[in-house]
């Protein structure tokens, strides 16, 4: 679909299986490639961005085969067949397989598509140079042209803006020929940097650190990576948007779920709990239920992506509601604070953004008619589908389709619990 229609004023009740984490999925897949033998990864919904990686692990000499509509088994091996490997619109694949190329000793051009074409690269040219690589780039954006191979060496990252390069890195270099030494400076969104350390793990890589700081690693070379029988999780993501949902609309389980993931998102509990949700945690599923919410504060520094589903509880909770970490924003599929502030002031609802303070102050309240744009960012569209929940009028939103980048049963989701609800 183009554009959605909501419709709304419904209860929503039921249960849901969110897709696999794409965020998991992806690193999976980039060490399925560097693995020998023969990996099996179950759990897998094809989703845009997991689709783009699994495209780059096959023009990069892994041999995929998809043995049914959630299990796929991968021949790895690095022989890069192309000398241009397209990432879609997935900023995580662009950062992680820029590295992963760069271990080839051919050149081999990194390309994006849409919103991507956009979004900073710049952080990961000089590291690269310092290991070796020739690299010539489009003026901090895609197009990116890597020549390798990684020598290994001490390198300074800048981990400001995202965790992503740190991610790609992190699994490269285990396969260049020296040690290597990586001084991150300002890390942030460090819960998909033990991600993507879980990962390595699962493959038989090991990278050392100092427990719970995340300024230095140390990466051996000449590591393997070993294949694997490998079931990806829920993505949390995903089910942080079912969760808020309900919280305002409604009474809904999520399945195969635990709050023991080492996912960011996991922290959208926390959120709930300060707005007051009914939620109820068992082994594998979680329950969320409408309560009267009001006003919280939460600091989403290190879970950027949880911004437009908290927008969506503020604005049902009575109150204002600050949001820490605005600034995360800026390097998204979209300029997310301001486009959130822009679409929701079309909802009637009043979003003020003080990026020196690095603050979002949401005032709660009804939801008017409006035509909304999700600007092609699939958060943005999924945070304005569940606002519209809350009310009888129309909302019809734009390039509602971009949920296929992360979410593709989105909307089928979201009827089923309607067409599921206790009258």
């Amino acid at each position: 679909m183009d554009d959605s229609t909501i419709p709304i004023g419904k209860r929503l009740r039921g249960a849901v299986t969110p897709p696999c984490s794409k965020s998991y999925a992806q690193r999976a897949l980039a060490a399925a490639l560097l693995a020998s033998g023969r990996t099996t990864l179950r759990g897998i919904e094809l989703c845009r961005d997991t689709l783009s990686a699994m495209a780059a692990i096959k023009l990069l000499g892994a041999e995929v085969e998809i043995i049914d509509d959630n299990t796929l088994v991968i021949n790895g091996g690095l022989k890069p067949r192309t000398q241009t490997l397209n990432v879609g619109e997935s900023g995580l694949a662009a950062r992680l397989f820029t590295p992963i190329a760069a271990t080839a000793g051919v050149p081999i051009t990194i390309e994006g598509e849409g919103t991507l074409l956009h979004r900073p690269m710049a952080m990961m040219v000089e590291p690269l140079k310092e290991l070796g690589v020739a690299v010539r780039d489009g003026g901090g954006r895609l197009p990116i042209e890597v020549c390798g191979p990684m020598r290994g060496g001490r390198i300074t990252v800048d981990g400001s803006m995202s965790s992503q390069f740190v991610t790609g890195l992190l699994i490269a270099l285990p396969v260049s020929e020296r040690d290597t030494t990586i001084e991150v400076e300002g890390a942030v969104s460090t819960p998909y940097i033990d991600m993507t350390l879980e990962t390595l793990e699962r493959f038989g890589v090991e990278v050392m650190y100092n427990e719970g700081d995340y300024s230095q690693f140390y990466i051996e070379g000449g590591q393997q990576y070993q294949a694997v029988d490998y079931t990806i999780e829920s993505d949390w993501s995903a089910a942080a948007t079912i969760m808020v949902a309900a919280a305002i609309a409604g009474e809904v389980t999520v399945n195969n779920i635990s709050t023991l993931s080492r996912q960011a998102d996991t922290a959208i509990i926390r959120a709930l709990e300060r707005a007051g949700a009914s939620i109820i945690i068992e082994e594998n599923t979680i329950t969320v239920a409408h309560r009267d919410l009001e006003a919280f504060e939460f600091d989403a520094t290190q879970c950027p992506d949880l911004f437009p589903a908290l927008v969506a509880l503020a604005a049902a909770a009575k109150g204002v509601t600050t949001l820490r970490g605005v600034g995360r924003l800026r390097g998204k599929e979209s300029d997310r604070g301001e486009v959130l502030r822009s679409e929701y002031a079309k909802l009637g609802i009043d979003i003020e953004i003080d990026y020196d303070e690095d603050e979002m102050c949401v005032v709660g309240g009804q939801i008017e008619a409006a035509e909304v744009d999700s600007h092609d960012d699939h958060r943005i569209a999924m945070s304005l589908a569940i606002s519209a929940l809350r009310t009888d009028n129309e909302i019809v939103i734009k390039n509602s389709d971009c949920v296929s980048k992360s979410y593709p049963s989105f909307f089928a989701d979201l009827e089923s619990l309607k067409t599921n609800r206790c009258e």
